[in-house]
């Protein structure tokens, strides 16, 4: 379980492809040390939960399933890709974003990003299956880190991005078209659960 507060934006240093058609990942963790990090922990990768295998002197080994590429923009790093980094929870963590799994539920698109005074403002679209998660003044995890939601319009939503998270997360380097790993508000998937059961 994370928070959606992104800890360092990391380096992908090695990409090997293997025979099965997936791949294993080498990852520098840039200001998360790797004493920090113990083989079998989860590590979040630009908002998908991965298993550290190996603990090297200035990060992690990683391997990543078939249906971890196919459902998240993983599949395109390659060496020299930057990534967004948080180690899970702990109960001494502060929760300063909202509940993440790193359980990414699709890949969604950045249509337009523009100024706001110091701020800036990026319009999304999800996949039509999740657009009813998303919810004004709500959360919702973009790349591993959480943000709120301020209108929504369709499957299209918006977020203001302030100064701080541009630089602290790699969330500055999109351009529109750039694709990106969504993860909706658990709540709101645990409702509609429950609404469906007692419905049924």
């Amino acid at each position: 379980m994370f928070t959606g507060i992104v800890q360092a934006v990391g380096r992908i240093e090695e990409r090997v492809e293997h025979p099965s058609g997936d791949v294993s990942l080498l990852v520098d963790t840039a200001a998360i040390p790797p004493a920090d990090i113990a083989i079998g922990d989860s590590v979040c990768v630009s908002g998908v939960c991965l298993t550290a295998v190996e603990v090297t002197r200035t990060g992690f080994r990683t391997d990543v399933s078939a249906e971890s590429l196919a459902r998240t923009t993983l599949g395109g790093l390659a060496a020299g890709s930057r990534v967004n980094l948080e180690t899970a929870l702990t109960p001494q963590t502060r929760l300063g974003g909202h509940l993440v799994s790193g359980h990414v539920d699709g890949i969604g698109e950045l249509l337009a990003r523009w100024d706001d005074a110091r701020s800036v403002r990026f319009e999304f679209r999800v996949p039509d299956a999740l657009a009813r998660y998303i919810a004004e003044k709500g959360s919702v995890c973009i790349d591993g880190t959480s943000l709120t939601v301020n209108g929504v319009d369709g499957a299209a939503f918006e977020v203001n991005i302030v100064p701080h998270t541009l630089r602290a997360t790699t969330l500055g380097e999109l351009r529109p078209g750039s694709a990106v790993n969504v993860e909706v508000d658990q709540i709101a998937r645990y409702v509609e659960r429950l609404l469906a059961w007692r419905e049924a």
